[in-house]
């Protein structure tokens, strides 16, 4: 996962749950590595919730879980 467009400072825990959730909703969503937007995507969003308070691995992933689940409806 690449953190060159991001701004802020993470630390190496920050770091580890970030990764954590990436990898799962990937495997989830059955992204590979060919998938390089929608990889991209992903890790812009995830992100984007843990800057702006979901810190919580749990959190995070049920928060895109559910957002992918709503999608498919």
């Amino acid at each position: 996962m690449a953190f060159k467009k991001y701004s802020s400072i993470f630390t190496p825990v920050d770091l580890e749950i970030l990764q954590r959730v990436f990898d799962q909703l990937c495997a989830e969503r059955r992204l590979s590595l060919k998938d390089r937007e929608q990889r991209e995507q992903l890790a812009y969003e995830v992100i984007q919730a843990f800057e702006n308070g979901i810190c919580d691995e749990v959190a995070l992933r049920r928060l895109f879980s559910k957002r992918r689940e709503a999608m498919a409806e």
